[in-house]
């Protein structure tokens, strides 16, 4: 078996394997938070919950009733291999929704924890399904083919105002305006927390440093700083004077020493420090 090959096994085996965990997560939120306290949330996954809490029929298979009309209609517009990765993804995560149904305790009957804590599982589940490119097909596909069908706004737009309705409805049939300030909950952590799990919680801190004494600078981190440096020839727009715009990496920890470094040498530089949220290479995570 040659080397590609296996990467592409391996990755597959990775693949398939976060997508199981991530719907475990995802009906662990369901049934330990969501249903027990009448959380209806957005999405196909928010509609099935609110079907269970009216009817107590099994949300785990209108989950799956749900998305086979869905995924259907997405056939011709996103391809078979993406279909079936959805299908694959609907049907596990509504037979381990109905599966967690007969033995998942009720943590807590405090709605706000419940929006609370079923957005972090929420969120780490759908951090691996974004991270290792699986889908369960739902209101975002659902929002694919109503953009196409009316093109105005964006897909992430189509896919609010789906998700909107499905905790407006909630409310209402609950007669719990409530119900639509715990959503609010439950999906802004559900993204903070997917955000952290794609993009990782490594940050470092990206630096220009812009200065008339690049050279001796330069010399100095290099001899004294564990991060490379790279010089970019620049120029002040006021002044017309040549500039030299040294960039580099380095850890949140190091940043006052780098601004010490900097005062001995040039106390008139001009040092812009932000966020980078994902760094890769040498002193960081391998590419």
């Amino acid at each position: 078996m040659d080397k590609q090959k296996k990467e592409f096994i391996l990755g597959e085996i990775r693949r398939y394997f976060f997508m199981v965990v991530g719907c475990f997560l995802y009906a662990l939120s369901l049934q330990m938070f969501l249903i027990p306290n009448k959380i209806v949330g957005g999405g196909v996954s928010g509609a099935a919950s609110l079907i269970e809490i009216v009817t107590s029929l099994p949300a785990g298979l209108f989950i799956i009733a749900i998305n086979a009309p869905i995924l259907i209609f997405g056939f011709k517009l996103m391809g078979w291999k993406f279909i079936l990765r959805c299908f694959i993804t609907t049907t596990t995560l509504g037979l381990v929704t109905e599966l967690l149904s007969w033995f998942t305790p009720v943590i807590t009957s405090n709605p706000l924890l419940a929006a609370a804590y079923g957005g972090i599982l929420q969120g780490v589940s759908v951090g691996f399904f974004i991270k290792y490119e699986t889908s369960s097909g739902g209101t975002e596909l659902l929002g694919r083919l109503t953009h196409h069908l009316i093109p105005r706004g964006s897909i992430a737009t189509h896919v609010a105002v789906i998700d909107a309705i499905v905790v407006i409805v909630g409310a209402i049939v609950l007669q719990n305006p409530e119900n639509i300030l715990y959503a609010l909950i439950l999906i802004f952590i559900s993204a903070k927390v997917s955000d952290m799990i794609v993009v990782g919680l490594s940050k470092a801190k990206m630096c220009y440093i812009i200065t008339t004494k690049a050279e001796e600078i330069s010399e100095f981190l290099i001899a004294n700083s564990p991060r490379g440096v790279t010089l970019i020839n620049g120029e002040g727009m006021f002044s017309k004077t040549p500039r030299g715009v040294l960039m580099t990496c380095i850890k949140s920890n190091q940043v006052s020493h780098l601004k010490a470094c900097i005062h001995k040498l040039d106390e008139n530089a001009f040092v812009i420090v932000t966020d980078a949220n994902e760094v890769y290479g040498k002193g960081f995570k391998n590419i």
